[in-house]
């Protein structure tokens, strides 16, 4: 049953519709006499017309593959399924949208169920994860593909009410495929497009690119569904080979790149998540993707130049808000990417302390400053020469003990304060340590009450000295003596209160209070003591190197313009969210949750809930990358490539010979004889 491409007066006795949608009366000679006797009511004349032409209206709606594309407008033509046979003699109005057609009904066309374009784009590549093939011209052969956009208004999972061909689950039969034709017979065959296919014959336009397998613009139909809504914020629906009925387009093409792989690749770098193991996830689904190749040339020339230009933007912000302020408290801190002196990476962060938000990330490589020992004053000294360069006066900073920042401050004449929290952990371990010991067993009980005196201490005082004196104090309160000998703090603040267990109390001249004596009384512990911050602390610094796992984890290794993308990524994440309020219940009362920290050995805290984090940042990226960067690239391709890159760790070494070290390769079971 070939398509009659012409139009003509239906032959049904009584029917006077005209240019209707059409159809030619099958060869098969048992359907051709069930139609004949349909048409002419049982009365066959004894010579027949050559051609028996019946329109739309007189077939029910299950005759059809697409009649729900077609009323929805998404269909040219009705394709009617193999072995109907016309039944209804209803009028031309019973028939609904379907009759109002001008065209015909194209019964067995040849189709790529998979191509994702029209069969007229000239390919030239194919890999099975860009959604078109090079056989896409070649209608016999299918393709495999992903992620279509299904042609029909009511989407929804399963099948529609009103339009039952839409989105079925019932397989249906694939039509037979036409021989084999090269491009002449193509072009022969379909008159009217044949200036468009010899046109994208030509060859790839300047924007061609390969491992995309793509080669000219699309037409209009492959527009978004409403042409106001940008690309890649168009909504994209997983299609099963079953359920496509007609050759149709997976995503648009833009230049040369289909819009929904670039929009993939994105998604994956946006959202901190591993391309390899959302290629698992694809492979377990039998869900078709792009090669990582396809991704990391994805990342190059679009996503990593688009998160740089971004986070310069927001944090011009963030500076410029620090330059016009009198107070500016900081906070840094290093995070290396593998623990002890292995390091390749490290980044330091500097955080605003007032609003928790991150203002500076320098990365660091170890050959860079002779291993990874340095890598922290480094990262300090970059980070602090960008501040002053945009006109940031700091008024003090806030960092962990790390020797050389000490230095390195003391000689720049910066305010240095040390965080509570590392100060507390170091002697919280020691203190540990020393209750394990023999006759000492007495301290666990003073260990909470200590930890609780440190930052007492810290945010209590004024002055360094008077931190000493207070932190000093409580060698005295071990003891029930609560009078001391410092003028700083002569007595301890709390009401005097009388106990009947005296065994909790420490004494003099014991094990116990002489170590505990010598670790508070050492004379770096004093100095130390002298310096805490008094108000502001790192505790959110610390929150932050958590986020950064989610888009860098340690276990991944990272070339250093991806690893310096995801932290920035992760910046972004942190500002982005880092004023939530906390969540409150449909009365109003505000939520909280109770957390068993591993430190606290079982203790329960009760924290605040904070609302749902938000993704806004990604959106806004995404605009940019499609919106900008795709657009015009190379300005920011060159601020990337402005980015100083050190060389890698292996440059110092000389390569050895490949098949030199396979064959020195010995087992340490069979190292022969000795």
């Amino acid at each position: 049953m070939a398509p009659k491409q012409m139009y003509g007066r239906c032959s049904v006795l009584g029917c006077e519709s005209k240019k209707l949608s059409t159809f030619v009366a099958p060869s098969s000679e048992s359907l051709r006499n069930q139609w004949v006797h349909f048409v002419f009511a049982g009365n066959a004349p004894t010579r027949l017309p050559k051609c028996v032409f019946v329109c739309a209206k007189h077939f029910t709606d299950d005759c059809f593959f697409n009649l729900g594309q077609y009323r929805a407008g998404f269909a040219e033509h009705l394709k009617i399924k193999p072995g109907s046979i016309p039944t209804l003699l209803a009028s031309a109005t019973n028939r609904g949208q379907a009759n109002t057609s001008t065209d015909y009904i194209q019964l067995h066309p040849s189709r790529d169920v998979a191509c994702q374009t029209d069969h007229m784009e000239s390919l030239k590549t194919h890999t099975v994860g860009t959604q078109l093939s090079f056989r896409t011209l070649r209608t016999h052969i299918k393709s495999e593909g992903v992620q279509a956009t299904v042609f029909c208004k009511d989407f929804g999972v399963g099948t529609s009410n009103a339009d039952p061909l839409c989105l079925s689950s019932t397989p249906v039969k694939k039509p037979s495929k036409r021989p084999r034709v090269d491009l002449e017979e193509e072009l022969e065959a379909n008159p009217l497009e044949g200036s468009s296919l010899v046109e994208a014959s030509k060859g790839p336009d300047s924007t061609y690119d390969p491992s995309d397998s793509i080669t000219a613009l699309l037409d209009s139909t492959l527009k978004s569904e409403d042409s106001s809504t940008a690309t890649h914020n168009g909504k994209k629906y997983m299609v099963y080979e079953s359920c496509i009925m007609e050759r149709w387009n997976s995503q648009p093409i833009l230049g040369s790149t289909p819009a929904g792989n670039l929009h993939l690749s994105a998604a994956v770098y946006l959202s901190g998540a591993s391309f390899l193991k959302i290629e698992k996830v694809f492979k377990a689904m039998k869900l078709q993707l792009f090669r990582y190749e396809t991704f990391r040339r994805h990342a190059k020339s679009f996503i990593e130049p688009a998160v740089i230009h971004q986070w310069k933007v927001l944090n011009d912000l963030n500076l410029q808000r620090l330059s016009q302020e009198e107070m500016v408290i900081l906070g840094g801190d290093m995070r290396a990417d593998s623990p002890g002196h292995s390091a390749k990476y490290g980044s330091y962060t500097m955080m605003d302390l007032h609003t928790n938000t991150i203002v500076d990330i320098q990365l660091v490589q170890s050959n860079e400053v002779g291993g990874s020992a340095h890598m922290e004053k480094e990262g300090l000294k970059r980070s602090l020469a960008l501040l002053e360069s945009r006109g940031v006066h700091l008024d003090c900073i806030v960092t962990d003990r790390h020797p050389q920042v000490q230095k390195f401050l003391r000689d720049r004449n910066i305010t240095h304060y040390y965080d509570v929290w590392h100060f507390a952990k170091g002697i919280s371990k020691k203190l540990l340590a020393i209750s394990m010991q023999k006759d000492c067993e007495k301290l666990k009980k003073w260990m909470k009450s200590i930890n609780n005196h440190i930052y007492w201490t810290a945010a209590g005082s004024t002055s360094g000295p008077e931190r000493i004196a207070k932190w000093t104090s409580i060698l005295n309160h071990v003891r029930d003596v609560h009078v001391h000998e410092d003028p700083l703090y002569p007595k301890c603040e709390h009401a005097i209160r009388q106990t009947s267990d005296r065994s909790k109390w420490l004494q003099a001249a014991t094990p116990t209070f002489s170590k505990l004596e010598k670790l508070l009384t050492d004379k770096r512990a004093l100095k130390d003591v002298a310096k805490l911050s008094p108000h502001h602390q790192t505790s959110s610094l610390e929150a932050f190197h958590a986020v950064i796992l989610r888009f860098a984890p340690k276990n991944v290794v990272f070339p250093f313009i991806g690893k310096l993308c995801r932290l920035y990524l992760a910046a972004m994440h942190s500002n982005h969210n880092v004023d939530r309020p906390q969540a409150e219940t449909k009365e109003g009362v505000p939520m909280n949750k109770i957390s068993f920290a591993k430190a606290r050995k079982g203790e329960c805290r009760s924290k605040p809930q904070k609302i749902q984090q938000t993704f806004g940042y990604v959106d806004d990226i995404m605009d940019v990358i499609f919106e900008e960067v795709f657009p015009n690239p190379t300005p920011y391709t060159e601020a990337l490539l402005e980015i100083p890159v050190p060389e890698p760790l292996t440059a110092q070494y000389e390569k050895p010979d490949k098949e030199a070290v396979i064959s020195s390769l010995v087992s340490r079971f069979k190292r022969g004889d000795v």
